[in-house]
């Protein structure tokens, strides 16, 4: 039984990136697409540059959407906005996860120019960001918007020499997974082609498209296929990050080791 006690509801938190950005437009858009309760935090959001940001979306990247351009706007933005969700419960995890993306998009139509997500240590470039959207626009079921939404919100993978994990699960009302099989292996390019990463791919699309998923037990077994090798499920309790982590998932990881 994973803990959920002591945690703040799941949030996210965007920083926006533009050159010339408007504050006020953002607010007014963040209340029209992300809701009455999506606000526009005011302590922190400056019309001024952050030195911080190039090392920042620089540590957030886990494919090549990210182009020259969208480094060449980080570098030359201007104003920084941070961006609050309202809480993702498990019941309403997905719908504010479709909108805080519709609202991703509507920023950058409206001149933001960078996007990452504070809550998963993630970011997209400009153009992945747009299609990711209208693929959520344009789903027709829940579990395919999970699985857009998965690759939206989602960083994968992350490995500290022991375990491969991800880290944004919390955001979709969902465990985080994790293997402990090593760092990945498969060959450089797009997170997609390694098969520890499609391994823990299709465990998370499983938990957020499945009915299965949220019945999953300690010690039941996964497979991407029957003839395929199968790993053990076991749950386990999020301790890499504090309590008040914005990465911290409440929900725990599912973790798989062979069988």
């Amino acid at each position: 039984m994973i803990d959920e006690a002591g945690s703040p509801p799941p949030q996210h938190v965007l920083c926006v990136l533009g050159a010339g950005l408007d504050l006020d437009l953002v607010a007014r858009l963040a209340a029209e697409i992300g809701g009455p309760d999506c606000t526009l935090d005011a302590e922190y959001s400056r019309p001024e540059p952050d030195p911080r940001m190039v090392a920042s979306f620089r540590s957030s990247l886990t494919s090549p959407s990210f182009t020259d351009a969208d480094r060449r706007a980080v570098r030359e933005h201007d104003t920084v906005a941070y961006l609050l969700s309202p809480p993702a419960t498990r019941q309403t995890a997905i719908e504010v996860s479709r909108r805080m993306l519709a609202l991703t998009a509507a920023l950058l139509r409206a001149g933001a120019t960078a996007v990452r997500n504070e809550s998963s240590g993630l970011a997209h470039g400009r153009d992945r960001w747009l299609d990711l959207a209208d693929r959520a626009a344009a789903a027709t079921d829940e579990p395919a918007l999970a699985v857009v939404l998965h690759r939206a919100w989602v960083k994968r993978p992350i490995t500290d020499g022991v375990a491969v994990y991800s880290c944004g699960m919390h955001l979709l009302g969902a465990p985080d997974v994790e293997l402990r099989a090593g760092p990945p292996t498969g060959p450089a390019g797009p997170a997609e082609v390694d098969p520890q990463v499609r391994l823990l791919d299709a465990l998370a699309r499983y938990l957020l498209s499945e009915p299965g998923g949220r019945r999953v037990r300690d010690g039941e077994t996964f497979a991407l296929a029957p003839d395929a090798p199968h790993w053990v499920l076991g749950s386990r309790d999020c301790a890499r990050y504090d309590p008040d982590d914005l990465y911290r998932n409440p929900y725990g990881y599912w973790c798989l080791t062979p069988g």
